[in-house]
């Protein structure tokens, strides 16, 4: 019940105020350290780092999808299908915690995981290390940016500087937030006008648009997708926790399909129903989804650039 109390009345509380109270446009700079994210981009998306060779971190988070993939679920080494859809990499470093259960507590955590996780990249501390410290390029950027060379703290940290430069700032709605108030067409704003007044701003806000809390995924209606997920509960073991999630962002979503934790959800059309069914107790007539759809549309941002090469 304290989730669906908490979403009803954040709904109805959000909804009345102004989007800039709500949401605030992404930063149009970022700083990290650009020679160690150009050693970062290409370990990102190496094979290199995985225990056959197969996959890299780019094979669940392709820069060319908005930082996701389009499957279901993604592969790991050996075949291996996981058992959550991949999200997206871009603008996480805004993210309270990282993956769908809040495991993580940061980019370093998560990229510790993937690495080492059997599902996944399935490395060897000891193995990873020899492979970069056996390729002459490696080797020489490492020695190069680091005093002690190749070590699993200087890949992690490497990859997570290219990781905070994945911002996409300047999408229509951040300069919309900006000021341009013609940067949205009246359907546009029609559309996030629907979205605050469904309440679907409630989880979705601050300046990734999601990502700053958990919220149960069946919150006035149970969903089945939950089944064999637990959430949050699986980091917690706290029974109340059981079926939340990380909110996920909604910056770049018309570029991210599937959506959810589980991926059953094909298209925005789907998804758009899906929360207003099981978080929100809503339908919504054919004409305010495609208005609803339009504004997610105006969340696509402007991909940044590392030494002159669009990431």
């Amino acid at each position: 019940m304290k989730s669906v109390f908490s979403i009803l009345v954040l709904s109805l509380f959000f909804s009345s105020m102004k989007a800039t109270e709500l949401i605030t446009p992404l930063p149009q700079n970022i700083k990290y350290d650009k020679n160690r994210a150009i050693l970062g981009k290409k370990l990102f998306s190496d094979p290199i780092l995985s225990l056959d060779g197969t996959i890299s971190c780019e094979s669940c988070h392709s820069l060319k999808q908005s930082g996701a993939d389009d499957k279901k679920f993604s592969y790991g080494v050996g075949g291996k299908i996981g058992t959550m859809n991949s999200p997206t990499v871009f603008n996480s470093v805004f993210n309270f915690s990282q993956l769908w259960d809040g495991r993580a507590k940061d980019l370093k955590t998560q990229a510790k995981i993937s690495l080492f996780s059997s599902t996944v990249m399935a490395m060897d501390s000891i193995e990873v290390i020899k492979k970069l410290k056996n390729d002459i390029y490696y080797k020489k950027e490492f020695s190069t940016l680091y005093p002690d060379g190749v070590t699993i703290k200087n890949i992690i940290d490497a990859i997570v500087e290219f990781e905070k430069a994945l911002v996409t700032p300047n999408s229509k709605f951040d300069k919309f937030l900006r000021g341009d108030l013609n940067a949205l067409n009246e359907q546009e704003k029609q559309g996030y006008k629907l979205f605050k007044s469904y309440g679907c701003i409630s989880c979705h806000n601050g300046v990734n648009i999601g990502g700053n809390l958990y919220q149960k995924l069946g919150a006035i209606k149970p969903y089945l997708g939950t089944k064999n997920q637990f959430g949050r509960y699986n980091v917690t073991k706290n029974d109340e926790d059981k079926y939340y999630f990380k909110v996920p962002t909604l910056r770049n979503i018309a570029q991210t399909a599937p959506y959810l934790h589980d991926g059953n959800a094909t298209d925005l059309e789907d998804a758009i129903e899906i929360m207003l069914e099981y978080q929100l107790g809503r339908v919504a007539s054919r004409e305010d989804i495609e208005y609803l759809k339009l504004f997610l549309n105006t969340l696509t941002g402007k991909r940044a650039k590392i030494l002159g090469e669009e990431f």
